[in-house]
């Protein structure tokens, strides 16, 4: 079982975003039973809480339903999941700062490392903005998710049976 975990700030607009997105690509391809994925943040200041209205809002119109509560990563997600996948950089040191022995380092990524439209920027945080910056973050995160959906089931050679 190949485990991924999507980390941004707070856990209430990007990372339950590329959640669901993955989410749903897993269901369309048959690989509910070959992967999982999570989704949280560096911060503590949503714990518990769903996903922002916005975010809500936004995945619902591009038919993903979203459903998650809000937790902060923590150290035992070094050793639980396979990829720890960040949406920008500065969650990324966060996260590096954490691994101080540097043992999991392998494990992390930024997802624009998988955008082909602008390879290794930040995704932007649409939290203080418009519903314009909400779709441009959906945008972003579906062909980013989805090029990292490709290189993880080439990478193990998971089986795809789409129905």
């Amino acid at each position: 079982m190949i485990k991924v975990l999507f980390v941004c700030l707070g856990n209430i607009c990007r990372s339950p975003l590329a959640q669901g997105l993955l989410e749903k690509k897993i269901k369309e391809l048959g690989l509910n039973d070959q992967m999982e994925v999570d989704s949280c943040g560096t911060s503590q200041y949503h714990i518990g809480e769903q996903p922002d209205g916005r975010t809500v809002q936004n995945a619902l119109k591009n038919g993903i339903k979203l459903e998650h509560k809000a937790r902060q990563f923590s150290k035992k997600d070094f050793r639980v999941f396979d990829y720890i996948v960040a949406m920008d950089s500065a969650n990324m040191e966060c996260i590096r700062r954490l691994d101080q022995t540097h043992e999991f380092s392998d494990k992390f990524m930024l997802i624009r490392d998988f955008d082909a439209v602008d390879k290794g920027a930040d995704v932007p945080d649409p939290y203080f903005g418009g519903e314009e910056g909400f779709q441009q973050v959906f945008l972003i995160l579906q062909r980013s998710v989805n090029e990292f959906l490709n290189h993880v089931i080439q990478k193990h050679g998971l089986r795809v049976s789409v129905s």
